[in-house]
């Protein structure tokens, strides 16, 4: 948007903006750097008291993490179906998830509607391709290690192999998520974990990785890896968002 277009949309009040929906709770952690960095970024570009205008829709963790570990999908998506009508009957402009395992029931969800939606692994496959990445690493819960989905949508629509881990590291890093970040439970010796299985993925052939879990970026980040790229999906989600929200 040209400065003069945000100067002559600052001068009316109230200030007509674009409703921002965010299907939450995956983990409230997550939610909350949301939340956070979205009204950070937008009072950024629209400056003075000026920041965003945001509805969450809010859900259980419990219920997640149980249909998660049982593979109860579609009682998943049902739950969620709910909660993507309650955000549109709110009136948002645009839906985004806060969670990349979840992504495998929202997608389909919102397939027919006419709400806008914000895949999470858009922003950050442009991102690779404009890196000019061919391999990159992945890390998340399990069922986004596991994704051929996911997988296939970031080779063939952004040109990037998504490689993980062995079965233990797998395993691993998905506890760390569910019994630790989740949380907001940092810890010295899991930072030290995904270091190291991300030096291994490095040694297979990766050329950077993906912190395909909307809370690894409390753990570990950028600064970790001085010379090898990090793309870390909730900063970039974020960032799609904010476009989103302010193009005319």
């Amino acid at each position: 948007m040209s400065e003069h277009n945000m100067n002559e949309i600052l001068s009316q009040r109230p200030l007509r903006q674009k409703t921002i929906g965010i299907l939450g709770g995956m983990s409230n952690q997550a939610t909350g750097e949301y939340y956070r960095m979205l009204n950070k970024q937008l009072n950024q570009h629209l400056g003075g008291w000026d920041n965003g205008e945001i509805i969450i829709a809010s859900v259980n963790f419990g219920n997640i993490q149980s249909f998660v570990r049982e593979e109860r999908w579609d009682e998943a998506a049902t739950y969620l179906e709910d909660k993507i009508q309650r955000l549109e009957a709110a009136g948002v402009d645009v839906i985004a998830c806060v969670s990349n395992t979840m992504h495998r029931v929202v997608e389909p969800a919102m397939a027919g509607r006419t709400t806008p939606f914000i895949h999470i692994a858009d922003p950050t496959g442009k991102a690779m391709r404009k890196a000019g990445i061919g391999r990159v690493a992945l890390l998340g819960t399990i069922p986004v290690m596991q994704s051929e989905a996911l997988r296939k949508r970031y080779c063939e629509t952004f040109g990037v192999e998504a490689i993980t881990s062995n079965k233990a590291d797998k395993e691993s890093i998905d506890r760390i998520i569910f019994d630790e970040l989740v949380r907001g439970d940092l810890r010295p010796e899991s930072k030290a974990e995904y270091l190291r299985v991300v030096k291994a993925l490095r040694a297979e052939g990766a050329q950077g990785v993906i912190l395909g879990c909307t809370e690894i970026f409390l753990l570990i980040n950028q600064s970790d890896f001085p010379d090898f790229p990090v793309f870390d999906t909730t900063a970039l989600h974020i960032e799609a968002i904010v476009d989103f929200a302010l193009a005319e």
